[in-house]
């Protein structure tokens, strides 16, 4: 069953939200800091209560502000993983996993902490304490003990900020393979719309308290209001690729799954993985291979959606080697090319056009 959540109120912020999560799904609440997304986790969890509010789960109504319905927090089921971990810093890693299986038999809470530690790939660590683990080891504790009270809706408040962004890419992957074993809603709060990109079925954009967009994560990142209200002119995507050599003109050449890219050189050891983020206005769109051109990276593309803006602007979706890589053109060009979903075509960015900043460690 889903989660449902209505939540409106005046004070502290303007608030006026309602959305569903159904099983087994990831919903991003997307939004500037102070936009109310974690308010309305809040408000799920039990830790504040809004004027107007109903959340359901599963059919059981944990508030409703008409009926006088409010269950305290620890009647709730529900997980929460913080940015800050909130782990006990004198526990190990098993204790504090345990410490949340109230619910559970002495005799069964060890075997299920140390599985659920086995999930997020902390086995072997179970003895050490928060001290002796990195940011990102801690962060799967969090996870872990979040799971263990075997939660009817999982909320992940901003639980990548703290890492580094090496570290994020692998928490990301591991997410996507743990969320195969988790049959409950999920909702996500970030501020990151690359991160809600990765990570998110749907997404709801949050701004000054009030939804701006909700829907499919692929058709939210294009429309024009959610990115205004995150404070963006342009939607970015990534690419992957694994560094093939440095070249004596300041280059580095990569591989990716459509072709070689050239960018300005970069640390990294040939054979190590990395992202790419392009943003979608540096993306060219050719129906045939381009010859004499000043652009060095060509590759061969599929369209999969173009989507209309306001104004002349389109968002081309495109299959670059398996990976999503955005452009963004005039409509016009759009019906010049051809551009339809299936069709062939060449994505053409300029090297110059991706910064160090741009490129990230990753994993393949």
């Amino acid at each position: 069953m889903a989660l449902e959540v209505t939540a409106r109120a005046t004070a502290p912020i303007p608030l006026d939200v309602a959305f569903r999560v159904e099983p087994g799904e990831l919903l991003a609440l997307v939004g500037h800091s102070g936009s109310g997304k974690s308010t309305v986790l809040r408000t799920i969890a039990g830790l504040w209560t809004p004027s107007q509010a109903k959340v359901s789960v599963n059919g059981e109504t944990w508030l409703d502000t008409d009926r006088r319905i409010d269950l305290a927090p620890h009647r709730r089921r529900v997980g929460i993983v913080f940015q800050s971990y909130a782990l006990f810093p004198h526990m190990t890693a098993l204790a504090n996993v345990i410490a949340a299986m109230g619910h559970l038999a002495a005799s069964e809470r060890e075997a299920e902490a140390r599985r659920l530690l086995a999930l997020v790939n902390l086995a072997g660590l179970e003895n050490r304490r928060p001290a002796a683990l990195s940011g990102g080891q801690q962060q799967r504790v969090a996870v872990a003990r979040a799971l263990a009270r075997q939660p009817a809706a999982l909320l992940l408040d901003e639980p990548f900020s703290a890492v580094d962004r090496a570290t994020r890419e692998r928490l990301y992957e591991e997410i996507r393979q743990l969320r195969a074993h988790l049959a409950m809603p999920t909702v996500l709060v970030t501020h990151d719309m690359e991160e809600a990109r990765l990570l998110a079925d749907r997404m709801v954009v949050i701004e000054h308290g009030r939804v701006v967009r909700s829907g499919a994560a692929a058709d939210v990142l294009f429309d024009p209001a959610a990115l205004r209200a995150m404070g963006l002119r342009e939607i970015g995507s990534s690419l992957r690729a694994v560094v093939v050599a440095h070249e004596d003109d300041e280059l580095t050449r990569l591989q990716t799954a459509a072709g070689p890219v050239w960018i300005p050189r970069i640390d990294g050891a040939p054979g190590s993985s990395v992202r790419l983020r392009i943003m979608a206005h540096d993306v060219m769109i050719a129906r045939d291979m381009p010859k004499d051109i000043s652009a060095l990276n060509v590759l061969l593309a599929t369209v999969v959606a173009v989507t209309a803006g306001e104004g002349p602007g389109v968002v081309v979706r495109l299959d670059v080697g398996g990976d999503e890589v955005l452009a963004r053109l005039t409509a016009r060009s759009a019906r010049a090319l051809a551009l339809t979903p299936g069709a062939s075509c060449f994505a053409v960015v300029k090297s110059m056009a991706v910064a160090r900043g741009d490129v990230e460690p990753s994993q393949r």
